[in-house]
């Protein structure tokens, strides 16, 4: 009996440690299918070590069951411990001198370092799979910052970091406006401005501390002034919509860039994130009369999401 009952310990040991490095290898498709194989190799070998014992000694099925919960899965003294994939094993009591005791019964498996070995087997296999999906995923920021970076220096632009601050668009145009020599009150051949707009303007401290607040005002006279042009691209009242570009700090896009091209007769370059240049001309047709302005326009950059940098050519 002793024999057969070191055979079992050593053939639970090695299906503990085949059992355990399934589950390592586990992935969140699989862990289901995985769990229900390792339950059902533990049944077969539960049932074959107590047929095992109940054809040796002949004793019922039920006797060999409770033969079985009492296996020690510690090796004996001759048995090499390094599969074992549990915590080590607490020492084992001192041998009494008493010969006419009985012979110590075997401890019962832990079962709850075995729960706790599966839980840790199953956290690294889902901290695996993330890492892996992680790997998987694109670098959209880093990728738009080089094709950025590498284009300013193909066209010889220099940056001009714009606060983030939902006037960025605006911002970066007076800036630009200011550095191309131009004052923030338009031509008044291209658009006649309302009396608040000018008092606005003519409140401005810097162009390139509070100017969006004089770009915003114009811009928002002239889709007024040319509504027919932009009404139909509005999903909301022509009030409503020149309100927020005059009050808020409602980020401009598309229609403002029309505006503001046209308002103060500049044609405007947008590099974009992916190596693309949009254009928006001023429709004026005098070649000889035409100047250009530079804006960066990211998407993935900035933790608030889209935002415009100004770009200035660098000094030769």
């Amino acid at each position: 009996m002793d024999e057969l009952q070191a055979r079992h310990r050593k053939e639970q040991r090695d299906l503990q440690a085949r059992i355990t490095q399934k589950k390592k290898n586990a992935t969140k498709k699989n862990r289901k299918g995985v769990n229900d194989e390792c339950d059902k190799l533990q049944q077969e070998l539960h049932e074959k070590q107590k047929l095992e014992i109940a054809q040796l000694d002949g004793a019922p099925v039920s006797s060999a069951a409770d033969n079985l919960e009492n296996l020690d899965l510690k090796d004996d003294e001759n048995e090499s411990t390094e599969n074992i994939p549990t915590a080590p094993p607490t020492s084992t009591p001192p041998a009494t001198n008493n010969d006419d005791a009985p012979a110590s019964r075997g401890k019962k498996p832990n079962r709850q370092k075995a729960r706790l070995a599966r839980r840790e087997a199953e956290r690294v296999a889902q901290a695996e799979v993330a890492a892996e999906e992680a790997a998987k995923q694109t670098d959209h920021r880093g990728n738009e910052k080089e094709v950025m970076d590498a284009e300013f220096k193909r066209i010889g632009l220099k940056e001009i970091e714009i606060n983030p601050d939902g006037h960025c668009l605006y911002s970066a145009v007076a800036c630009q406006l200011d550095d191309l020599g131009l004052d923030l009150k338009p031509d008044p051949n291209r658009i006649v401005l309302q009396p608040t707009t000018l008092s606005r303007i003519d409140t401005v401290a810097s162009a390139k501390h509070d100017g969006y607040r004089a770009v915003r005002a114009v811009t928002a006279d002239f889709i007024k002034e040319h509504q027919d042009d932009f009404v139909p691209f509005m999903e909301e009242p022509l009030d409503e919509y020149t309100k927020k570009i005059r009050l808020t700090a409602e980020w401009g896009g598309q229609l403002e860039l029309q505006a503001i091209a046209r308002a103060y007769g500049v044609d405007i370059n947008v590099l974009q994130g992916d190596g693309r240049i949009e254009k928006i001309e001023s429709a004026d047709d005098n070649a000889d009369t035409k100047r250009q302005i530079w804006l960066a326009y990211y998407r993935h950059t900035y933790g608030l999401g889209e935002h415009y940098n100004a770009l200035v050519q660098k000094a030769t």
